[in-house]
């Protein structure tokens, strides 16, 4: 069908079909959607594009980072409550923010190396539902109450108990926080902010920029991925409901600081919305589209991962980009369009100020100078998650489907989508319009 070009697969892997559910925005409780709920609709509404029986798929493979407790292996939950085949195998992968790439790029090795020709991949993530732990000191009470025997033991146990036993532990709080620096993920985008003297105000007008993207690829239905999804009470969502659509720059300076409260600049308006959502592909080889005549949205060329100091994760997305095109002999400007995942303003700023160092890049990189300037232009044209959401699991699989179908709208050929990670890792993934 085509040559391989810039792959480093030894086959050609092949992006089919996609689709995600709207991205909701948490409300500050458990949302109406699980994490397997989601992905089930999502995957439910691409395969019923496709007229192949779901026993012809090969594998699952999904990417969540906090499913829930009924949902052990997702993956496989997923897959047998889509119908597909009992002997079939799931598996779920987890690397934090780019789980759903992960996910793409484990579904994409299986078929480079020829062990399979037909998967669904993706990601989800019920943020709204992360759960409330029991603090240390409860659960040791509560395990010295089951122990007890007799009457008088349980009374002497029942007198131990002190009232900050049931101080809770907050799951996301503690996922969003990193145990080696103990930094949460808004604390290291401080760091970033500090490092290249990004201003308060150029992140509010990121996040500006961000909110009016979308509302503009809403109304100009740029966002054909999104497929209506449906509760249990006769309600219905139909597209992504964190956008802002009467933001500005008066009503992003009112809001304070979030994570350095004293001098920071990083604020719940510049940063990424906490949300629930699901983002499933359809990936295949040359021999499964030509079998069951499938269409081609695009080709996956590579995938990157790099590591980078926790405390600035989010300049991840820098050094896998770098590694990426060095591979390929490829730069900056020969990229027609970018998705760098919006986990901050500051954090997208920031790669941006790296790319353009030639202190940076000679530091960090080995580069002799700058690696070059991305076109503001080309770079997250419909938005991101600032005014998206950012359902852990699902980023990196909803802007790898959406840059294929970005690629295919402005009839370019190269994309590369971007994500910074949580523990201080950065993937980026390379695809081609076919």
């Amino acid at each position: 069908m085509m040559t391989q070009g810039y792959s480093s697969f030894a086959r050609n892997v092949y992006i089919v079909d996609g689709a995600r559910t709207p991205f909701l925005k948490s409300k500050n409780v458990p949302g109406v959607f699980s994490a397997s709920d989601l992905a089930v609709q999502a995957g439910r509404e691409l395969l019923a594009r496709h007229s192949f029986s779901t026993n012809i798929i090969d594998e699952v493979v999904v990417g969540c980072v906090m499913p829930g407790v009924e949902e052990a292996n997702i993956g496989r939950v997923i897959a047998l409550r889509l119908g597909c085949n009992k002997t079939m195998p799931a598996w779920t992968v987890q690397r934090n923010c780019a789980s759903g790439m992960q996910a793409l790029d484990s579904a994409a090795k299986d078929i480079a190396c020829g062990r399979h020709h037909l998967v669904l991949a993706g990601g989800t993530e019920a943020m709204s539902r992360a759960p409330l732990l029991y603090s240390n000191a409860m659960t040791v009470w509560i395990a010295g109450l089951m122990q007890a025997r007799g009457y008088q033991d349980k009374l002497k146990q029942y007198a131990r108990f002190r009232p900050y036993f049931l101080k809770p532990v907050i799951a996301l709080l503690k996922g969003l926080t990193d145990p080696i620096v103990n930094l949460s993920m808004g604390q290291t985008a401080e760091n970033l902010a500090f490092q290249f003297g990004i201003t308060r105000e150029e992140m509010d007008q990121f996040a500006l920029a961000s909110h009016q993207r979308v509302a503009a690829a809403q109304d100009e239905q740029h966002l054909k991925e999104v497929t209506t999804i449906f509760g249990t009470k006769s309600d219905f969502y139909v597209s992504d409901d964190g956008v802002r659509r009467d933001s500005s720059m008066q009503k992003l300076a009112q809001l304070k600081p979030f994570f350095d409260k004293k001098f920071g600049s990083v604020t719940a308006g510049n940063s990424s919305q906490v949300s629930d959502g699901a983002a499933m592909l359809l990936l295949a080889s040359e021999e499964a589209v030509q079998k069951y005549q499938l269409p081609v949205l695009a080709c996956i060329r590579d995938v990157e991962w790099s590591g980078v100091d926790p405390a600035v994760m989010g300049l991840g997305p820098v050094h896998a980009t770098h590694h990426l095109l060095k591979r390929h002999g490829l730069t900056l400007d020969q990229i027609d369009y970018w998705e760098i995942n919006e986990a901050f303003a500051a954090q997208v700023l920031a790669c941006l100020s790296a790319f353009e160092s030639d202190e940076y890049c000679k530091e960090k990189l080995g580069e002799p100078h700058a690696l070059g300037v991305i076109n503001r232009d080309r770079l997250n044209v419909d938005g991101g998650a600032v005014a998206l959401g950012h359902p852990v699991g699902a980023s990196g699989a909803r802007i790898v489907l959406h840059l294929a179908n970005v690629l295919q709208r402005q009839k370019a050929k190269l994309g590369i989508a971007t994500i910074c990670i949580g523990g201080g890792q950065g993937g980026a993934m390379l695809i081609e319009k076919v």
